[in-house]
């Protein structure tokens, strides 16, 4: 095996066992911070060691018992050696770290809920958690985002802190906190998803990057915890939406709506996966990420555009309003309506938000009140709705939709 070969294993491995150590070290030395530079110190010994001893029958092993082995080092150097001692005496061996399965699936757990813990900005619960789960570099969440690498570090400096000078407790938390703990959890991987699906910013019309490593977190999330309905609400909804990602966007890249898709470009297997997780999520009782998923399967059984069921779409999405109020809701409610009952029904209920003040800068409120328009063959309206739209969105490839969309319209008026 080649260096450069060796290297690609290092991350494979790195990317799918970091999220146990650090949480297997976090329960040692009670820092996440410390936890994470601990495991850092076991990837350097890989990267120094592997390219000549080769890479070991069970790699994860090796780096979790390096990683321990480190630990022990630092907490023998800690001044409260008798107690870090006593603490330590409680650890499974550290020579037999593949036979703790559900002690690490437990660590795991605690880190998801510790690093989305609301104590931290919305911004910082997702650097930390595609650091901490996600085994991604610094550089690596900075250019997914398209923010500098000092700014994603800095994140994530201040995030170990806030949470040190906190005193959260590396735990899962129980009773009344559970659930909007939980809540927190499941927004930080939907949110990681969605900038992967549909990019914020950049030339990128998707990022499938970060939809893997969402959808891997939903997947870890869903096996340690069972039992809770909106995490396979989520985990529905995220493959099922990604089920789609082949047929988003043209040979340029040039995005692609979903009435325009080849469909049989769709992932069925994903499809598949998804409605097997919608239906554990509705036998559970599920809530609004259940209502979406519902959503998106109403599309995933439909061969064509015209097969697809826009009446139980708008009802579910009626479902959605009143579990979750928002304009974004709405919005998306009046597209299902104009799809079920006609353009004037959905024109109706968009030109009913174009007041509300956290839609003004929203661009996909002019985008789909300027498709409405062009279907009531009110053109240059419609024109202008498109070309504000455009100058809204961040997203090169989304601006270049919208305007030849605004330019299909034809000419406005002298």
């Amino acid at each position: 095996m080649t260096a450069s070969d060796t290297h690609r294993a290092i991350d494979a491995v790195w990317r799918i066992e970091s999220a146990k150590i650090v949480g297997a070290l976090t329960r040692m030395v009670r820092d996440i911070g410390l936890a994470e530079e601990l495991a850092q110190d076991a990837l350097v010994a890989a990267l120094e060691q592997w390219p000549e001893a080769g890479v070991p029958g069970n790699p994860g092993a090796w780096l979790m018992t390096t990683a321990k082995r480190r630990a022990i080092d630092r907490i023998r150097r800690d001044r409260t050696l008798a107690r870090k001692q006593e603490e330590l005496g409680r650890e499974p061996p550290v020579e037999e770290p593949g036979h703790e399965p559900d002690e690490v699936d437990d660590d795991v757990l605690r880190l998801m809920f510790t690093a989305c813990h609301p104590v931290l900005s919305t911004e910082a619960r997702v650097a930390l958690t595609l650091r901490l789960l996600g085994g991604l570099t610094t550089d690596e969440i900075a250019r997914a985002y398209l923010v500098a690498e000092p700014t994603v570090a800095q994140r994530i400096v201040r995030a170990k802190r806030t949470l040190a000078k906190a005193n959260v407790p590396f735990e899962v938390p129980s009773g009344d906190e559970l659930a909007p703990r939980l809540s927190s959890v499941l927004e930080v991987v939907y949110l990681i998803f969605n900038e992967g699906y549909s990019a914020t910013a950049g030339d990128d019309w998707m990022r499938p990057g970060l939809c893997e490593d969402a959808m891997r977190l939903g997947r870890i999330l869903a096996a340690l915890a069972p039992a809770e309905a909106e995490v396979h609400g989520l985990l529905a909804l995220m493959e099922i939406q990604a089920s789609r990602a082949r047929a988003r966007s043209g040979p340029d890249g040039e995005p692609i709506l979903l009435l325009e898709q080849n469909r049989a470009l769709w992932d069925r297997l994903l499809i598949g996966r998804g409605l097997r997780a919608l239906a554990r999520a509705e036998e559970l009782g599920g809530g609004p990420y259940t209502v979406q998923a519902a959503i998106a399967a109403c599309h995933a059984r439909a061969a064509r555009p015209e097969d697809t069921d826009w009446v139980r779409i708008s009802a579910l999405y009626e479902t959605l309003a009143q579990l979750m109020p928002s304009p974004v809701v709405e919005l998306n409610r009046a597209v299902a309506l104009s799809m079920a009952f006609g353009p004037e029904a959905g024109l109706a209920l968009v030109d009913q938000l174009a007041d509300e003040p956290s839609m003004r800068q929203y661009h996909l409120l002019p985008s789909v009140r300027g498709d409405l328009l062009a279907k009531l063959d009110r053109r240059p309206e419609a024109r202008a709705e498109f070309e504000r739209a455009a100058a809204l969105t961040r997203n090169t490839r989304e601006r270049e939709l919208l305007l030849n969309r605004a330019k299909d319209c034809g000419s406005l008026p002298d």
